[in-house]
């Protein structure tokens, strides 16, 4: 689901591309009445691995519906490439870490107790894994970065679904953050506003009925921070 908003006659101030936990920030964003353009454009899983064809000042998506509506989002901007892309990019391409960290995925590096061992998620090889379980989304903000725009990447809310593994979550998601960070990419974290003393999301930011996303409250306090980036 797209939630894309009308730019006819409030210029937009925002790209916003990403998985399904853009949601709540372009339905808090056009509660605001904060023009952009964009929305949801796949499914987490479909942003980690290869997606995309990087070509010259533009990119190709694989996924022919993603394609679709990136493209309907640029004519909206009135550009023709991403490298003509007037306003910032807010993305969430390969920050699900829930989906990096399922379950099944690490069985083959548990103890005998069942957990994944501290040694082992401190581990070069660890962290090798993860860069290449999300190297399609590393690519992407390597090629927006280096067409100069202003990248901002949003951490999704902080909840550990029953298929995932929290241990690998978190450690997973510390790797991607270091990742981001060493691409002069901006992240927009609000762990410390959200979180409980366990790490986890607090109910008041989680969407009832759900294990995964965040509520209209936690989209609102992105977009509240996106405000005081400049946006």
């Amino acid at each position: 689901m797209t939630t894309p908003c009308s730019t006819t006659t409030t210029p937009a101030r925002f790209l916003l591309l990403g998985d399904s936990h853009a949601g709540c920030v372009g339905q808090a964003a056009q509660a605001a009445d904060l023009p952009f353009v964009g929305g949801p454009v796949g499914s987490g899983r479909d942003f980690l691995g290869p997606f995309a064809d990087i070509d010259g000042t533009d990119l190709t998506f694989r996924r022919a519906e993603t394609q679709r509506l990136y493209r309907e989002f640029l004519d909206t901007l009135d550009v023709s490439a991403l490298a003509g892309l007037p306003v910032p990019l807010v993305c969430t391409f390969g920050l699900s870490a829930h989906t990096v960290a399922t379950r099944q995925n690490w069985d083959l590096y548990r103890e005998r107790h069942g957990t994944v061992p501290d040694t082992f998620l401190r581990s070069r090889l660890f962290a090798d894994l993860v860069r290449a379980t999300v190297r399609g989304a590393l690519a992407f903000y390597d090629h927006a970065v280096t067409l100069g725009l202003r990248v901002l990447a949003l951490l999704p809310p902080q909840r550990v679904p029953g298929m995932s593994d929290p241990d690998v979550f978190f450690a997973a998601q510390d790797i991607l953050v270091a990742e981001l960070a060493v691409r002069d990419v901006e992240l927009i974290d609000l762990r410390v506003r959200v979180t409980d003393g366990t790490g986890r999301q607090r109910p008041v930011f989680c969407r009832p009925d759900d294990t995964i996303h965040g509520s209209l409250a936690f989209g609102r306090l992105v977009v509240s921070e996106l405000l005081d980036r400049g946006l």
